[in-house]
């Protein structure tokens, strides 16, 4: 199982910037997807989850700026950001909870990290 990750870089304040992350190989399903996010000198945290069954969560800090959206069929998630901030830059790792088979338990997968830089 992979998970590929694509569409960081360097944005102004305010501005935009779109990620993607896609799941391939041996799936039989996949729970939650989400994107975490580490800046230099500090944790992993979470940003967004989007949960198998429809809901999403948002760390207090993107509330009203982020949306992410999961494509089951595509086994992508996506990760808007509007209203960008200087704080918001870090790497961004995209997770997915995926079953290989029915008979095997779910694992954690995590994406290679993308750079999203925002200038102020």
């Amino acid at each position: 199982v992979q998970l590929q990750a694509s569409g960081g870089g360097l944005a102004q304040a305010g501005g935009s910037l779109r990620l993607s992350c896609r799941a391939s190989g041996n799936i039989f399903r996949i729970g939650d997807m989400g994107w975490f996010r580490q800046a230099p000198g500090k944790q992993r945290e979470l940003v967004a989850i989007a949960r198998s069954g429809g809901s999403t969560d948002y760390a207090d800090s993107v509330k009203g700026r982020f949306t992410i959206s999961r494509d089951n069929a595509k086994k992508t998630v996506n990760l808007q950001m509007n209203s960008l901030k200087a704080e918001d830059t870090a790497v961004y790792y995209c997770k997915a909870d995926v079953q290989r088979t029915i008979s095997y338990k779910i694992d954690d997968y995590w994406g290679q990290g993308t750079q999203v830089t925002v200038s102020s």
